[in-house]
């Protein structure tokens, strides 16, 4: 092998590296958006975020076209929000599963697909608490912006979303079955010392061991 055919093997390999690179920062950023959104961070979802005119979201509750009518989306009219701290029954979980991502061969832009699934609770009127489910898939474009990948279009795509006590499946095609899977405590597996206040609707919100990829905005601690 000759020194430019060696040349060109490195100039090969560097770029599929920087390929495989560009697909971890990726979904480390989609992975990102959906912990932010089950407590609803309004900011940290903001800045994952391309900056400019033509970063799009498109939702159930409408296509929202440029940063600043995101920002009014997640704010809801307000200077800041975190909603989990503001109404401890908040619950907006879409856990980000089975991404297939591709970076273009510009390096500039991506695409992923991915499952989202979860569970949610909105407070109610009268002090109660409407709980629900739902599913459905992501399709994302994404960008990089002064060296670092944001969301460019999210394309939500429901496949349903039921109340907590039903099933998406009408009553008349459903057939319910319970199915017993009784599991046996070890107790010598006890935890040590008092167990944090985790279970809805305490408020709490797991620490990150991460600031946010696209900004560097500090992570809740």
């Amino acid at each position: 092998m000759d020194v430019k055919e060696l040349e060109a093997k490195v100039k090969k390999l560097e770029a599929r590296l920087q390929t495989m690179e560009d697909i971890e920062d990726i979904k480390k950023l989609q992975r990102a958006y959906g912990y932010y959104l089950e407590h609803w961070m309004a900011e940290d979802i903001i800045d994952c975020f391309a900056d400019g005119p033509d970063v799009e979201l498109l939702v159930a509750a409408g296509h929202y076209k440029g940063k600043e009518n995101l920002r009014d989306f997640f704010h809801h009219g307000k200077k800041d929000v975190i909603m989990r701290r503001a109404e401890p029954e908040f619950l907006h979980q879409v856990m980000q599963l089975c991404g297939v991502v591709h970076v273009d061969p510009d390096g500039k832009t991506g695409h992923g697909r991915w499952y989202g699934f979860g569970a949610n609770a909105f407070p109610a009127p009268g002090g109660k608490t409407n709980p629900g489910w739902m599913n459905g898939v992501y399709e994302v474009d994404y960008i990089k912006q002064d060296g670092k990948w944001r969301l460019k279009k999210v394309h939500w795509c429901m496949t349903f979303h039921a109340p907590w006590g039903e099933s998406f499946v009408p009553p008349e095609k459903r057939q319910d079955q319970r199915i017993d899977r009784p599991y046996q405590r070890l107790g010598e597996l006890k935890p040590v010392g008092a167990p944090e206040e985790t279970l809805w609707p305490s408020g709490f919100i797991c620490p990150f061991h991460f600031d946010n990829p696209a900004t560097g905005r500090k992570a809740l601690k």
